[in-house]
């Protein structure tokens, strides 16, 4: 594929029109778009800060992938969490479901992740008198110090960081390798993010969504009112996944960081102590553009000075 016809198939995803919808909805519950955009809300606790995030389901994905929907409840919101550089303490669940037995499935996937991870269901909301199963998680965490989506400096270079030892679970684009990693990995792993934000080496960062990594990076520039240009040769990939789907996949553990030169050697060698990919794939500048670039040419996919993706940046009011 063509750089060209890869930067059609990325301004086209449905990940990236989802993530425009947020100002709209941000908007009518009367929240300050500036205060909108990370993974989680930071609320200050003294001199920590309590994390609150929540992830609503699709579907189609909780009716195909029931046991998987619900663990990914759990993991994805504790990768918010870790993405701010926080622990997780918590989760609660509002589940709908065709009865008893249709719910069956998800609470075992919920469990299976509470207990791999080290994160407790405590509490939520039931209704198993429902026409469709529907699924959604909160969860509260902790943090010392934070990773933000605002932080982002000209000069800084773009970091990815993937966790490759997985496979897809289809017909998803949720590059799946969590569910049969050791328990004690899983929660190593993301302790790294705390780490990193504690010592420093990073301020800014972000949990790569269903956007993917290029629509991820988009919220991370326009929150932080920054440009980035993307390498999509040094981006890791798994062996025989062609390009324009890994750049539109949702992997289990799966990081961007803006992380200042004279601190990628180390924050990479981190990463890579723990056998997750990890690669500078990026330089952030002053300017609106996200742009990508195979070393020969390039191709622009969003500029902020044309049009928000989704309205959240330092300045905008509700």
């Amino acid at each position: 594929m063509t750089l060209a016809a890869l930067a059609t198939v990325l301004r086209a995803s449905r990940g990236l029109a989802a993530k425009a919808d947020i100002a709209a909805i941000t908007q009518r519950l009367g929240v300050a778009l500036a205060d909108a955009g990370d993974d989680c809300a930071a609320i200050p606790d003294g001199d920590e800060f309590l994390l609150l995030a929540i992830e609503g389901f699709m579907n189609e994905f909780v009716a195909q992938d029931p046991w998987f929907a619900g663990w990914c409840g759990v993991m994805v919101n504790i990768s918010d969490v870790a993405a701010m550089g926080g622990r997780a303490l918590a989760v609660v669940d509002a589940i709908w479901s065709v009865g008893v037995a249709g719910a069956a499935d998800v609470l075992a996937g919920m469990r299976a992740a509470a207990q791999a991870y080290g994160v407790p269901i405590v509490g939520g909301h039931t209704n198993i008198r429902n026409e469709q199963g529907q699924l959604a998680v909160a969860i509260l965490g902790r943090a010392k110090k934070l990773l933000t989506s605002f932080d982002a400096k000209p000069g800084d270079r773009l970091i990815t960081a993937i966790d490759l030892r997985g496979r897809y679970r289809e017909p998803f684009s949720n590059w799946e390798a969590a569910t049969t990693a050791p328990p004690a990995r899983l929660r190593g792993d993301l302790e790294i993010l705390s780490l990193i934000a504690e010592s420093g080496l990073s301020r800014a960062g972000k949990d790569i969504s269903q956007a993917g990594i290029i629509g991820t990076a988009a919220m991370l520039a326009e929150c932080s009112r920054v440009a980035v240009t993307i390498d999509i040769a040094a981006i890791p990939c798994p062996e025989d996944v062609p390009m324009e789907r890994w750049l539109l996949s949702f992997p289990s553990f799966g990081y961007l960081l803006s992380v200042a030169p004279e601190n990628v050697t180390t924050v990479l060698a981190i990463f890579h102590a723990r056998g997750i990919a990890a690669a500078d794939i990026g330089g952030i500048a002053a300017g609106s553009c996200v742009t990508i670039t195979d070393g020969i040419g390039q191709e622009i996919i969003w500029d902020f000075a044309q049009a928000p993706l989704t309205g959240c940046a330092p300045g905008v009011a509700a």
